[in-house]
């Protein structure tokens, strides 16, 4: 990708902005795919393949972030940000929320619009590394997230909270049926907050806002085979016989 070029991914120069329709084909960006034909896991499964696009979603999903200051925190070039900043847009899983005049040019500002959940069945697909890249920063979002609402006192305020632990011994079959589940919740629960958001908004008052997170897991445990283990018999010892 050329820098100072008007491709909506990097710095651009203030007089091309208004012109700018279509983005430039130049240099890395390639033509862009038919997006809107692909559903949801298909466009996550496109965009995760490389692991540099999962780091910068993560961030993404977190906050608000230009390309130059992606290129300081990654310690990549921005030529190469700029490119996966931009397959991240084509596959409409960030957007653009404000420019920002920059020394005579204006810098491009991105945030997530879709959560970075794979579901069970595209996990294969994805490169083992980009899959601990993603499962690493969920399991520090989440402990950040029980931590900070623990000492705040946010988890215990409502009667209405939920946690589990439960380990158990399952099959091939089984741990395919439990990942299904955990999907089916998380789809659910996303339901549940559109319902809350669709009442908020023929409410009068603006309706309640009472900020919930909700964490499933669905793993290789080691401490499973320790507590599903049936407990071993104990050896009767003989009598001697007189």
């Amino acid at each position: 990708m050329r820098r100072g070029r008007s491709t909506g991914d990097g710095p651009e120069r203030s007089t091309d902005v208004a012109a700018r329709k279509k983005p430039s084909s130049g240099g890395l960006v390639a033509k862009a795919p038919k997006e809107k034909k692909l559903s949801l896991d298909q466009r996550l499964m496109k965009a995760l393949a490389h692991p540099l696009r999962v780091v910068i979603l993560d961030l993404l999903n977190k906050a608000e972030w230009s390309p130059r200051e992606l290129e300081r925190e990654l310690g990549e070039g921005l030529s190469q940000i700029s490119y996966h900043v931009k397959v991240l847009k084509d596959f409409e899983l960030i957007e653009m929320t404000r420019t920002e005049p920059r020394r005579g040019a204006v810098e491009h500002y991105y945030r997530a619009i879709e959560r970075a959940f794979v579901p069970s069945g595209m996990a294969k697909d994805i490169p083992k590394s980009a899959q601990q890249i993603i499962g690493g920063g969920i399991m520090e979002k989440i402990d950040r997230d029980v931590s900070a609402s623990l000492r705040s006192g946010k988890f215990y305020a409502r009667n209405d909270w939920h946690t589990s632990w439960t380990p158990a011994d399952l099959d091939d079959q089984g741990c395919r049926d439990a990942e299904k589940l955990a999907d089916e919740f998380i789809e659910k629960f996303l339901e549940i907050a559109a319902d809350s958001a669709n009442r908020r908004a023929e409410s009068e008052d603006g309706g309640e806002h009472i900020w919930t997170s909700a964490a499933v897991l669905v793993f290789g445990s080691e401490d499973a085979e320790k507590e599903c283990s049936p407990p071993r018999k104990k050896r009767r010892k003989r009598k001697n016989r007189a």
